[in-house]
């Protein structure tokens, strides 16, 4: 059997403008999003939260999958390792960009407002958690975890690049990841109560930051597979990533497609059938009117369709299929925070706001761009990762 060596050039190009192309998208969406906070506050803010939430979820998905690449060991994603690793080390970027949502905490969360907490027993009973400081101090504390272990993990990578592998293997491994994943686990479940389920603070499920978690590493995949794409069509790392990687990545996206709908349906169900009228609310709120669309197309194409089309086996390995799956599970991620947040300010049915679209442009610009530009700025591989050899062999 023929054994593969590194023969690709590992550097990612200089020359590319890629970055560039993002940064320019980004400085559109910036003042154009800018303007809007002037015109309409409250909206504003509605779509800040949507649009952080879907490039954050990316960045804490990838973070997840380093740690247990570590921690398991793994041999077959070493070459593409450097992709999430860069993902994950811009957590910091990512705090920096959630500030705006403490000036904007009374828009976005009813039980931070005065009146409500005044007028509402439930609000009051919450309020040992559900306050303004503690919030403060709790997204803090999430963010130093992740930004730490981002930092640290990419740090360590890329120290292997230069000095080989030594004991910043073992620590990637065990002393960071090991606690890292745990950290993780509580830190995200309790920032996906903060962001996103808050929101509504009457209802509650102890499900939410598990259904976060799937949601977040199924796209997560998906943009795994789109960039190693885009690499392949650049004529880079075509024979460091080869088929079998790929066929591992579609493994693993039919894999937590699955979990993803399990979770979810998991979720709905339990409310469905227990019928107490302050915890079903958030689901009817999203099955009448026009938001009972998305809701059947989130259920269609975010897993009845990817779930059909790679259930073969023959699928996982076919490019052109699995860059479609993909930029469908992205559209329809983006698509699924969005019903998660805009309910709230809109009930009566959809409502799709410029600001949607130019906040959008505005994070998704940023957050690749400073991908990209991190990305060339190092070895695209970890290039002395003791595990290369036989991630490069992999059959």
């Amino acid at each position: 059997m023929a054994q593969h060596t590194l023969t690709d050039n590992l550097q990612f190009p200089e020359s590319d403008s890629l970055a560039k192309a993002f940064f320019g998208v980004a400085v559109v969406g910036i003042v154009a999003s800018l303007i809007g906070f002037f015109v309409n506050t409250e909206q504003f803010y509605f779509s800040y939260l949507t649009n952080f939430s879907f490039v954050a979820t990316i960045s804490l998905a990838a973070l997840f999958f380093v740690m247990l690449q570590h921690i398991t060991s793994s041999s077959w994603s070493v070459v593409l390792r450097r992709i999430p690793e860069t993902f994950a080390y811009l957590l910091f970027m990512l705090a920096i960009l959630f500030i705006p949502i403490f000036f904007g905490m009374q828009h976005l969360y009813e039980w931070s407002r005065p009146e409500v907490l005044a007028a509402d027993d439930l609000a009051q009973y919450k309020e040992p958690y559900l306050n303004t400081t503690f919030f403060i101090i709790r997204n803090i504390f999430y963010f130093v975890i992740w930004s730490f272990l981002g930092w640290k993990l990419y740090q360590n990578s890329v120290k292997m690049d230069k000095q080989g592998a030594d004991a910043s293997t073992y620590k990637s491994q065990k002393i960071i990841s090991g606690p890292g994943i745990l950290l993780f686990g509580f830190t995200v479940a309790f920032a996906s109560f903060d962001w996103l389920m808050s929101l509504e603070f009457h209802w509650f499920s102890t499900m939410f930051g598990v259904y976060l978690f799937a949601m977040s590493f199924q796209v997560f995949l998906a943009i795994a597979i789109l960039i190693c794409l885009y690499l392949r069509k650049q004529g880079l790392l075509r024979n460091t990533i080869r088929m079998p990687h790929f066929e591992d990545l579609g493994k693993l996206l039919f894999g937590f497609t699955v979990f993803y709908a399990y979770i979810a349906f998991s979720q709905f169900m339990l409310y469905y059938y227990a019928n107490i009228p302050e915890h079903t609310m958030w689901y009817y709120n999203r099955l009448q009117g026009s938001w009972e669309t998305i809701t059947w197309m989130l259920l269609f194409g975010r897993f009845v369709v990817p779930f059909i089309l790679l259930l073969g086996l023959w699928a996982k390995s076919n490019l052109k299929l699995l860059a479609g799956l993909s930029v469908l599970i992205v559209v329809m991620h983006f698509i699924e925070v969005f019903w998660i947040v805009t309910p709230v300010l809109h009930e009566a049915g959809i409502t799709v706001h410029w600001l949607d679209i130019t906040l959008l442009l505005a994070f998704a610009g940023l957050f690749f761009g400073l991908f990209f530009q991190k990305f060339k700025s190092n070895s695209m591989v970890p290039k002395n990762d003791p595990l290369l050899a036989e991630s490069l062999n992999k059959h």
